[in-house]
């Protein structure tokens, strides 16, 4: 049993075969120095980035130079992205930077709430497919759609908790569980969790993963928050596989009644 508890299972999405269930960006840190210890502390094994701003020249300085590719698996995400076009050359641009063919697709569709254009989103993850990339399109809590991402051949689907940034947690569990019971590919939550109890209670409905950035790099402490969400990830898994027990409305003695002494 002790060995079974401290063995940290693998799990693969596409063609990557992983321990950690956390996946982290990489925006909005104080520093690159901050950004790579934070990383590290989180022990997370996908590192996302934005390709439309980071500086893809490491003969220049940039972020690419502060972590290690053996060490990291690089997600290069379209964010900041509005069509079609600008998703799929933007995955190409990172393909050709050496950044692989492992990406999150986000087409926007909203500036206000940054919600993903579903239409868009669809036909991006079909071209980038075709292409031989491995997609995981970052979508709304959608059960049609993320049945057609699904279809259309991507590797996950990561629909969103709250809006991006917004720190609001998880506003639609049940959506989350009827995506789960509809796809065969690892669900991944991205976007809107905001402290360890957001990230403990997704993992608890049973999601393979989950994706954040501001919820760590916008804390009053990036790297104790960093910590914070490696356990949270950790501890939400282990309550989903151990099984909670029902909720009841009365009470229920934790001690047996049988064999109590008469007084």
């Amino acid at each position: 049993m002790t060995e079974t508890l401290t063995d940290k299972p693998t799990f693969k999405i596409g063609d990557k075969t992983l321990t950690s269930r956390l996946i982290v960006g990489t925006g909005k840190y104080a520093s690159f120095e901050q950004t790579r210890i934070a990383i590290e502390i989180s022990g997370a094994e996908i590192v996302t980035v934005a390709v439309r701003r980071i500086e893809l020249d490491t003969t220049k300085d940039s972020l690419l130079n502060h972590l290690d590719p053996k060490k990291y698996i690089f997600l290069p995400n379209t964010a900041g992205c509005y069509s079609v076009k600008e998703a799929v050359m933007t995955c190409q641009l990172a393909r050709e930077a050496g950044l692989g063919n492992f990406v999150k697709v986000e087409v926007i569709g909203d500036e206000k709430t940054l919600f993903p254009d579903n239409e868009a989103t669809l036909e991006a993850s079909k071209l980038l497919v075709q292409d031989g990339f491995q997609v995981l399109p970052y979508c709304t809590d959608d059960v049609v759609l993320c049945k057609k991402l699904e279809a259309l051949g991507c590797v996950a689907v990561m629909p969103l908790a709250a809006p991006i940034g917004s720190g609001l947690g998880i506003r639609n569990p049940y959506n989350i569980r009827l995506i789960q019971e509809a796809v065969s590919v690892p669900v991944i939550i991205d976007a809107g969790v905001g402290t360890a109890s957001d990230a403990s209670r997704a993992m608890e409905l049973g999601v393979d993963g989950i994706l954040m950035n501001t919820a760590i790099a916008g804390a009053r402490d990036p790297l104790k928050m960093a910590l914070s969400m490696k356990m949270a990830v950790e501890s939400g898994r282990l309550a989903f596989e151990a099984g909670r027990i029902p909720k009841k409305l009365y009470a229920s003695a934790s001690s047996p009644l049988e064999g109590m002494m008469d007084l």
